[in-house]
């Protein structure tokens, strides 16, 4: 028997609970699932960063925690964390960002906000150029961004990509380093933010790499709010440097109702909506973790404590 803490808040145990248990059993896993298992009784912690559960020093047998969450910045940096930190790949959440991207891409692209702006009865055809012919740069290639940039490159877009460690992506023109983000800003007709949370990336979006991009650019972002600065973005709203930016994450959330984004007419606020983890779809990724950890294969998604995700 193997015993498995859920440490992730009632709500989620309320979404969770059958849905691991059917994916451990399809996965022939013997597992002892409860909120409140003895410390050093506990194999696997099932995590939220949310969570009561703060001090990890009591759970020395634990193999592994697997945490809900795909970014992990609320809990990389905790210094009673000596277990391996497995986040969250989900194949819901990932094809959920996908479709959302890929939906905002195509309304920048296709102009959808002007013909619905236009409807005042003046006829004035104007074609959207093809995808070829936009140019879509996405910052962070981690698996969201490669799967966004895929499917961007598969309907036909320029796509570049730029990360901290040069990869290698097939359809891709992918671009590492300081100078290769001015290149990647340079090329950005529409701008996708996907970087993760760490001190490295926050405010790449600033007063001076905003000014890299095309006058006129269109900005998404479903990464993370500190990737922004807030005051240059509004800033280069009302310049016109950017055209429009679509927003979905935010520094504190939810967005209060005082800020400027609410009322600016270039901007379109989404509530966090991009993307979020499947019960049924997680589920079955915390089962094959703990499928290899019991067989000794190494795990997926394992966090470099280093990188910071």
């Amino acid at each position: 028997m193997t015993n498995v803490l859920f440490a992730a808040g009632d709500k989620n145990w309320d979404s969770y609970q059958t849905p691991l248990k059917q994916a451990f059993s399809a996965a022939n896993l013997d597992i002892d699932l409860r909120q409140d298992h003895d410390p050093a009784e506990t194999d696997y912690i099932i995590y939220a960063p949310s969570s009561d559960l703060q001090d990890f020093s009591p759970f020395r047998r634990c193999k592994a925690v697997l945490s809900l969450w795909a970014g992990v910045e609320k809990i990389v940096t905790n210094q009673t964390l000596a277990q391996p930190l497995c986040r969250m790949v989900d194949p819901g959440l990932t094809q959920g960002m996908i479709e959302w991207v890929t939906g905002h891409t195509l309304r920048y692209h296709l102009g959808i906000d002007d013909n619905l702006a236009s409807q005042n009865g003046e006829w004035k055809p104007k074609a959207a150029p093809l995808a070829r012919e936009r140019r879509v740069t996405i910052l962070g290639l981690g698996q969201l961004g490669q799967a966004c940039a895929k499917m961007l490159a598969g309907i036909g877009f320029q796509v570049t990509g730029w990360s901290r460690r040069q990869k290698d992506i097939e359809g891709i023109i992918c671009l590492s380093g300081d100078a290769g983000l001015k290149t990647a800003l340079k090329t950005a007709d529409i701008l996708i933010l996907l970087l993760p949370n760490t001190a490295e990336t926050e405010n790449t979006l600033n007063a001076e790499t905003i000014n890299h991009l095309p006058k006129g650019a269109r900005l998404i972002n479903p990464g993370r709010g500190t990737l922004i600065e807030d005051a240059a973005l509004l800033s280069a709203l009302d310049t016109g440097q950017i055209a429009h930016a679509t927003l979905d994450v935010f520094r504190v959330e939810p967005l209060p109702q005082d800020h400027p984004y609410w009322a600016h007419t270039k901007v379109t606020v989404t509530p966090h909506i991009a993307a979020e983890t499947r019960a049924i779809t997680a589920s079955e990724v915390i089962a094959e973790n703990i499928r290899r950890g019991e067989i000794g294969l190494p795990f997926l998604n394992l966090v470099d404590r280093g990188a910071g995700y």
